[in-house]
C-alpha cells in the first residue's frame, strides 16, 4: 500500500508539472516496511533542520569554537532539537491533513500522500520525543526547559495560535529565539561564565520575523484564490499589510544587528571594532531573500533557499569567515 501510494502520488506529481521526490521514486521501489522508515524520516524534515544551525551562534559568539567539549555538546543539542522539531512537524501534518491534500506540493508529504499512515505517525511521536528528551536532560537542566518551552509553543501554535494573525508570525521568531537560547543554555553546565547576550535575542527575532513574514508573502502569491483553504490565517492577511511588515523587519533586523557590533559591550568583548564589516553580508542576505520572495517559488521555503541558492550561500559562507577571522584573531 505504501509503494502503491507513492507511485500513485509521483504519478499525480507529473500530470501536474511537478517534479518527482527522490524519495517518492525510492518507496515505489522498496519494500512496504523500508518505505514506512524512509516516509517517516521524510515526515520529520530533515531539510528543515538547517533552521536548528542556530544552536552553534551560542559557542561561537562564546568564542569556544574550538572547544571540542563544547562542540560536542552544540552538536548534542542540534540533534536534540532536530528530533523534537520533527515531532513537531509529524503534529502538524497530523493536523493539517486535509488542508495539505489542497496544496500543489504539501499533498505530497509522507501523511498527506498517504505513504505513512496516521496511526504508525502517532506511534512514533513518543519514541522522537523520548530521544529527544534523553538527549536534553543529559546537557542540562536549564536546556532542557528551553526545549520544553519550545515544544509548548510550537503545540499551542499548531492547535490555536498560527490561525491568529500576526501573532502567528511571531510565534514562528519566538522559536528562533528559542534555539538561540538553547545554544548558550547547554554551554553553562561545563562554561559556567558563558552570558546569554540580549542582542543575540533581539537579533534572532527580528531576522526570524523577517523570515516569517516573508513566507507568509510568498505562500499568498503561490495559493491565490485558494490561500484561506491551504492557510486558514491567509484569509486576514493581503500583500500590502504583509509587504509593510517585510520593510518594517528587514530595517529592523540590519539596524539591529548594525548596532550590536558598534555597542561598547560588544567591542569590549572581542577587543575591536572589526564586527561591523560583517554588516554588509548580513544586509545583502536580507536584500537577497526579499527579490527572492518577488521572483521565485522556492522562498515559501526558508530552509529550501539556504539549501538551493547559490548567491545566498556564498554570502553566507563570507559572513562566517569575516566573522570567525574578527572572532578569534583578536582574543
Amino acid at each position: 500500500r505504501c509503494a502503491a501510494a507513492a507511485d500513485t502520488q509521483a504519478r499525480g506529481g507529473e500530470a501536474r508539472g511537478i517534479q518527482a521526490h527522490p524519495v517518492d521514486a525510492a518507496c515505489a521501489r522498496a519494500s512496504q516496511g523500508a518505505c514506512m522508515i524512509l516516509a517517516l524520516v521524510e515526515a520529520l524534515r530533515p531539510k528543515q533542520w538547517t533552521k536548528n544551525l542556530l544552536i552553534f551562534v551560542g559557542v561561537v559568539f562564546a568564542q569556544h569554537a574550538g572547544d571540542p567539549v563544547l562542540l560536542e555538546r552544540a552538536a548534542a543539542g542540534f540533534l536534540a532539537f532536530s528530533l523534537l522539531a520533527g515531532t513537531v512537524y509529524l503534529i502538524n501534518d497530523l493536523r493539517d491533513v486535509e488542508a495539505d491534500r489542497q496544496h500543489p506540493r504539501k499533498s505530497r508529504r509522507p501523511i498527506a500522500s498517504g505513504r505513512l499512515p496516521a496511526a504508525t505517525a502517532w506511534a512514533a511521536l513518543p519514541v522522537v520525543l523520548v530521544l529527544a528528551g534523553v538527549l536534553s536532560w543529559w546537557l542540562g537542566t536549564g536546556f532542557a526547559l528551553v526545549l520544553l518551552v519550545y515544544l509548548v509553543n510550537n503545540v499551542l501554535y499548531s492547535f490555536v495560535l498560527k490561525r491568529v494573525v500576526v501573532l502567528d508570525v511571531m510565534l514562528i521568531a519566538l522559536g528562533f529565539m528559542l534555539r538561540a537560547m538553547a545554544g548558550v543554555e547547554l554551554l553553562l553546565p561545563v562554561a559556567p561564565s558563558t552570558e546569554l547576550s540580549m542582542w543575540l535575542l533581539v537579533c534572532t527575532f527580528f531576522g526570524a520575523l523577517f523570515l516569517g513574514v516573508s513566507k507568509r508573502r510568498r505562500e499568498l502569491v503561490n495559493a491565490g484564490e485558494q490561500a484561506p483553504g491551504q492557510r486558514a490565517v491567509l484569509r486576514a492577511y493581503t500583500p500590502e499589510l504583509l509587504d509593510v511588515m517585510l520593510a518594517v523587519s528587514a530595517s529592523l533586523t540590519v539596524m539591529a544587528y548594525a548596532l550590536y557590533t558598534m555597542w561598547p559591550t560588544t567591542v569590549a568583548k572581542f577587543h575591536t571594532e572589526l564586527l561591523i564589516i560583517t554588516v554588509p553580508f548580513v544586509a545583502f542576505g536580507v536584500f537577497r531573500h526579499l527579490v527572492l520572495v518577488r521572483v521565485s517559488e522556492t522562498s515559501e521555503d526558508p530552509s529550501m533557499v539556504l539549501l538551493t541558492d547559490r548567491p545566498t550561500q556564498l554570502n553566507l559562507a563570507c559572513f562566517l569567515a569575516s566573522a570567525l577571522w574578527v572572532l578569534y584573531s583578536h582574543r
